[in-house]
């Protein structure tokens, strides 16, 4: 029988590593300060790389480090080092897409496990077997299969095959996209400085017609025709597992800590229970609504049954749907007094009415009747981000559990 399937969960800093932890994340995958291809993202020095190691390895997780851009002659020159660093510090894994990468990696005779990203684009099995012959313990196979293939290369290989599911998709194959470069001033996705043109507002101009404008659709800002959908798989678990996947990865090392908790934290209670019972699985709409919660497009299954229709783009608006606002996250609890010490990450107030949820705090709703500053003195309002206030609460809470608000959409709560 095949070990539980793995959560991995992104880390864009320390603070999101320690976050996905704590919310049930089996490892976690972060970039550091050069070789990834998230210049956006906070990214790690090494000496943050060692302490995230520390802290997940104490609670039996693993970390693995993106080594995934497509090197250019001068990207090599410091690179043995840096495998070697990352070796020392005790990283689990490597995840390259580069076969210069892995060349050097051979050559300096290092004993990181290799993980191959999903910017190789392996699609088929003889890709996976070239891989794997190669020493490539980890395949984390395109976005671009559905589950009969999946299935099928994994009959035909035993090295570990990852997939996504959840989080944004781009529309050139598994990340490999040329319009960030061309149209953004040079900022290269496959070298860590994606601009998300695919995001972009577009319109259709004649050749011969130049400043005259066509809407491809009835939406005068413009056609969304690169604008996919995020991926959910929350739903297909079952699936995924019986076809023999062994780790399951969220996107998003640019995302929020409120973005990768909550996603965290849902998709553990769906594993969990299955892993439980597995014949009398149900899955719980409660986890779905949980994920609604966070900064996301509508959702899709992407290419799991098949190739997405038309329905799987925003045709109407590249906008995220936020319908709660993450204003807090806490840091101590009084049990004597019920008073929450809180680090403030939106501004909230006295009457506002909160959802408090952690990794062991069922999730209960709370108006603010009671806020202090520091000093212990009464205030109405928490203005300054990363203020710190103690509010009372209704039932106890703990280190690490989220704080957030549903927005005001229409006029209503």
């Amino acid at each position: 029988m095949r070990q539980k399937v793995e959560l991995l969960a992104p880390a864009g800093n320390l603070e999101k590593l320690k976050m996905a932890i704590i919310y049930g994340a089996d490892a976690v995958y972060l970039g550091g300060k050069e070789y990834g291809l998230r210049a956006s993202a906070g990214n790690f020095t090494l000496q943050e790389i060692k302490e995230g190691v520390k802290f997940a390895h104490q609670r039996k997780a693993k970390v693995y480090v993106t080594v995934n851009i497509f090197a250019h002659n001068q990207d090599l020159d410091n690179l043995p080092g840096y495998l070697r660093e990352l070796e020392s510090i005790g990283v689990d894994g490597l995840i390259f897409s580069d076969p210069g990468v892995w060349q050097i990696a051979q050559e300096i005779n290092s004993k990181l496990s290799l993980h191959l990203s999903t910017q190789a684009n392996t699609t088929n099995w003889a890709s996976a077997q070239f891989w794997q012959e190669h020493g490539v313990e980890r395949l984390v196979l395109a976005r671009e299969l559905a589950l009969d293939e999946i299935k099928e290369i994994r009959e035909k290989v035993d090295a570990e095959l990852e997939i996504f599911v959840h989080g944004a998709m781009c529309i050139s194959y598994s990340g490999r996209c040329l319009l960030s470069n061309y149209m953004a001033a040079g900022r290269d996705a496959n070298l860590g400085e994606c601009a998300q043109p695919c995001r972009w507002n577009y319109a259709l101009v004649e050749e011969k017609r130049p400043g005259q404008v066509y809407p491809i659709f009835e939406d005068e800002r413009g056609s969304y025709i690169f604008n996919s959908q995020d991926l959910c798989l929350i739903r297909h678990l079952p699936e995924l597992i019986n076809a023999g996947v062994d780790s399951l990865k969220i996107e998003g090392r640019m995302k929020s800590v409120h973005y990768v908790a909550t996603v965290v934290y849902a998709y553990r209670k769906a594993l969990d229970a299955y892993y439980a019972d597995p014949e009398s699985y149900v899955f719980a709409e409660k986890w779905y609504e949980e994920i609604l919660k966070i900064s996301h497009r509508d959702y899709t299954t992407g290419f799991l049954f098949g190739k997405p229709q038309a329905e799987a783009q925003n045709y109407e608006t590249s906008a995220y749907l936020r319908y709660y606002d993450f204003v807090g996250l806490v840091l101590a609890y009084d049990e004597d007094t019920g008073m929450a010490t809180v680090e403030q990450r939106n501004n909230f107030k006295v009457g506002d009415v909160i959802e408090i949820m952690g990794p062991q705090t069922e999730l209960f709703t709370q108006r603010v009747e009671v806020m202090q500053d520091k000093e212990g003195r009464e205030i109405t309002v928490a203005p300054h981000p990363r203020q710190i206030v103690c509010i009372k609460v209704d039932k106890p809470v703990r280190p690490w559990d989220l704080i957030r608000r549903a927005k005001n959409i229409g006029g209503k709560d």
